[in-house]
């Protein structure tokens, strides 16, 4: 029962669903509240005794005119109670709707307000009695009753004030939780295609630098036998294809999201003899060097370790076609995992591979993700590109 009063004679914020028909309901129970309140105390107050100072006809009168008088504490709660506090000096029955008003005023100003608003009520209780010719009870028993009911109807007032704004501080949490959450999931999103976009510019930058090779090589031996010929365009046709079957993977990814499918095995140190077998099957020259164990170092830090010398084999086909490349790999736990790769700088007739010149950017983001830090610039004559990675203990 206390449920239901609570719902329905707390003012509701306008707007919600199906608030008109809870605002009519909420003052019907308002308005049946305080009268039957009020037509409780006719008979056991002052108003049917021989010394009240009105008849208890026009008391009941005065009571459901300001009964009627609830009706408009939505809009205006504190200039109905200032209203009707004082009928509460000369009317039994106006006691009902007076605690009503008050308790509308409780559940939307701050406290100091609605005491002020709780002693003026008591106060008329005191009203009440002086202006009774023989009245039946003593006055404290009046003030006590009038306190009661007061402090009754102001208290759970505040109550329902400060269970507003719980549930109200509570939602604004739940909402803004829900939007971080949103926040994440979308930088979690763009994360993942910023890792996508780099994986598909190293290994599509990698198979075209590969195809221009072969084509350029193609252009310029133009007395090369059938079976070069057939070796250069199985080339292309291999590096094509691959490079095709990387783009559809990364597109499909894209497209359908990444957590719809596992991800491929990305590659690491140990895939490094491939990837120069690869750049040696295409006519470069690479020496390698690698003085630690391949599956000593961490996946990460592995794989980062792949995308430098794949990088740079990448570089040194567009700018120094012919070139021969050096790559080495040294370094220990608790130190640093070195990556030094060089070549000469020679200048070709051959027109240059076009690209956007975002490789080094991205190879310097990526191991800076790593913790570590990138080089790399001409000396004398040589290209050289050298990359720390931390290695932990």
């Amino acid at each position: 029962m206390s449920a239901l009063l609570f719902e329905l004679l707390v003012p509701q914020p306008a707007g919600g669903p199906g608030s008109a028909r809870r605002d009519r309901v909420a003052d019907a129970v308002a308005v049946t509240v305080a009268a039957a309140y009020g037509a409780a105390m006719v008979p056991l107050g002052d108003a049917t005794k021989p010394g009240a100072t009105i008849p208890w006809q026009l008391d009941v009168a005065i009571g459901a005119v300001c009964v009627l008088g609830l009706l408009a504490r939505r809009r205006r709660p504190l200039a109905v109670a200032l209203a009707l506090l004082p009928f509460g000096a000369v009317s039994v029955m106006a006691t009902g709707a007076v605690t009503i008003a008050l308790f509308t005023v409780a559940i939307r100003y701050r406290g100091a307000v609605v005491a002020w608003l709780g002693v003026a009520n008591v106060a008329t209780a005191a009203g009440y009695f002086l202006l009774q010719h023989d009245p039946a009870f003593p006055l404290w028993v009046d003030l006590l009753l009038r306190s009661v009911v007061t402090v009754a109807a102001v208290g759970w007032g505040l109550f329902v004030q400060a269970y507003r704004r719980l549930t109200r501080s509570l939602r604004d949490h739940a909402a803004r939780l829900e939007a971080e959450q949103h926040l994440r999931v979308e930088q979690a999103r763009l994360t993942e295609r910023t890792r996508i976009a780099r994986e598909m510019h190293d290994v599509l930058a990698h198979r075209l630098s590969l195809i221009s090779l072969h084509a350029g090589a193609l252009e310029v031996r133009t007395d090369a036998g059938p079976h070069e010929t057939a070796a250069a365009a199985g080339a292309i046709r291999t590096s094509a294809h691959a490079a095709l079957q990387e783009l559809r993977t990364v597109v499909g990814a894209l497209r359908q999201g990444t957590a719809s499918r596992p991800e491929p095995p990305q590659p690491g140190l140990g895939d490094l003899p491939e990837l120069l077998g690869t750049a040696r099957a295409s006519g470069m020259t690479v020496g390698y060097a690698c003085h630690v164990p391949v599956d000593g170092p961490a996946v990460l830090l592995g794989r980062t370790v792949y995308r430098c010398v794949q990088e740079a084999l990448t570089n040194a086909r567009k700018h120094a076609p012919g070139a021969p490349v050096e790559v080495r790999i040294d370094g220990g736990p608790g130190g640093d995992l070195r990556v030094t790769v060089t070549n000469p700088c020679t200048a070709t007739g051959r027109p240059a591979i076009p690209g956007a010149g975002l490789g080094l950017v991205g190879l310097r983001e990526r191991v800076a993700l790593a913790g570590g830090r990138v080089e790399h610039g001409t000396d004398g004559g040589t290209f050289r590109l050298q990359a720390w990675l931390p290695w932990p203990a």
